[in-house]
C-alpha cells in the first residue's frame, strides 16, 4: 500500500474518531494560556469523594489524534470512575508533541505546557501529588517518556504504548528522581520498529526521526532507577481465543526509591493500544490484542508505585552513553 494513501486513510478515520461522542459523558473543557498559546485539555473528575486527593492521569494522544480520541481509544473514564482517579487529556498543537526527536517540525515548549497544566489542575482540583502518572501512545508515547526525563519531580510513574525513547533526545535525559516505567509494545509495530530505528514517515507526511529499541529503552530505565533484579519474559494466560497474538511480561524490581520498571511484549501486535479499538485496518496499523487490557494493567501498576515523599532529593543522574539506535 502506497505510503501517501496510508497516511491519507490514518488521517481520516483519526478525524472521525476525534469527532465522534464520548462514551461516558462529557468531559469538562478547559483552556490555558501558555507562552502566547491558547492550549486545550479535558478533564475528567470522578464521582464523589469531595475534599478527597485524587490520583492524577494525564493521556497523550498519537500523532493526528485529538485529545477526545482518546476517552474512546483507552475507556480510561470509567476506570477512574471506579478507582478515583482524575483524567486530563491535554492536546497537542497542530495535534502533535514535541517528544524529543529532532525531527519534530513544531518545537513548541510541550514541556512546559505540562508544567502549566499540572499548575492549573493542582489548583482547581484536590490532586495526591505523590501519584501523579502519564501515559501515552505512538508520538504521546515518545512525549511521555520525555516528560519522565524532564518532570521527575512531578510525575511518578508513566505507560508508553506502542513508543520508546528518541534517540535524539536519550543523551539528554537526566531525571532528578526515580520515575516508574511501563512499556507496551508490539513485535509487529509498521510504524515504530520494535527493535528501533527509523520511524515511519508515510512517505514525508509523517515527523519521522529514530527511535531506541524497546530493549535499549527498558534497559536505559532500569539503569536510571537502578533496579536491583529482573525476571525473564513471563508468558500471559490467553484471554481471547481467536486472537493471534500471544503477550509476556518482564519486570525490573528492587529499584531506587520504590520505582519499577516493566515491559508486556505483545508478539504480532501491532502500533496499537491493548484492549483498544482495532481504530485502523490491519494493514495500516498491524494487531489490536485482545489477551492483554493496558488501560486496567496500567492503572495497576501506577497505584503500586506512588512517588515517595520522604525520597531525599537525588542529584541528577551522571550522562548515560549514547545508545546505539536499536
Amino acid at each position: 500500500m502506497p505510503a501517501t494513501l496510508r497516511f491519507a486513510l490514518s488521517c481520516l478515520l483519526l478525524s472521525l474518531l476525534g469527532v465522534a461522542p464520548a462514551l461516558a459523558g462529557e468531559d469538562a473543557a478547559h483552556t490555558l494560556r501558555v507562552d502566547g498559546l491558547e492550549r486545550s485539555y479535558l478533564v475528567h473528575v470522578p464521582p464523589g469523594g469531595a475534599g478527597v486527593a485524587h490520583p492524577l492521569l494525564l493521556v497523550f494522544h498519537g500523532g493526528g489524534g485529538t485529545a477526545r480520541s482518546m476517552l474512546r481509544f483507552t475507556h480510561l473514564d470509567g476506570i477512574a470512575d471506579r478507582e478515583g482517579l482524575i483524567v486530563v487529556y491535554p492536546q497537542g498543537v497542530d495535534r502533535h508533541w514535541n517528544d524529543g526527536r529532532d525531527s519534530i517540525r513544531n518545537k513548541v515548549d510541550d514541556v512546559g505546557f505540562v508544567r502549566a497544566l499540572l499548575d492549573a489542575v493542582e489548583r482547581d482540583h484536590a490532586v495526591d501529588r505523590s501519584r501523579v502518572y502519564a501515559t501515552g501512545i505512538s508520538n504521546g508515547a515518545i512525549f511521555v517518556e520525555r516528560v519522565a526525563c524532564e518532570l521527575s519531580g512531578r510525575i511518578a510513574g508513566i505507560a508508553a504504548v506502542a513508543g520508546t525513547l528518541a534517540r535524539d533526545y536519550q543523551p539528554r535525559c537526566r531525571p532528578a528522581r526515580p520515575v516508574a516505567v511501563l512499556q507496551f509494545d508490539g513485535t509487529a509495530d509498521p510504524v515504530m520498529p520494535y527493535g528501533g530505528g527509523k520511524v515511519a514517515d508515510f512517505g514525508g507526511h509523517g515527523e519521522g526521526g529514530v527511535v531506541l529499541s524497546v530493549d535499549a529503552t527498558t534497559a536505559f530505565w532500569a539503569r536510571v532507577d537502578a533496579c536491583a533484579s529482573s525476571t525473564g519474559a513471563e508468558p500471559l494466560p490467553l484471554r481471547a481465543a481467536f486472537d493471534r497474538t500471544r503477550v509476556s511480561r518482564r519486570d525490573w524490581t528492587q529499584c531506587r526509591g520504590g520505582s519499577a520498571v516493566a515491559l508486556y511484549t505483545i508478539r504480532d501486535g501491532g502500533h496499537t493500544w491493548p484492549g483498544g479499538p482495532q481504530y485502523l485496518p490491519r494493514f495500516v496499523v498491524g494487531r489490536a490484542s485482545r489477551q492483554v487490557d493496558a488501560s486496567e494493567a496500567m492503572v495497576r501498576f501506577f497505584l503500586e508505585h506512588p512517588r515517595v515523599e520522604s525520597l531525599a532529593r537525588v542529584k541528577p543522574s551522571p550522562p548515560l552513553p549514547r545508545l546505539a539506535g536499536n
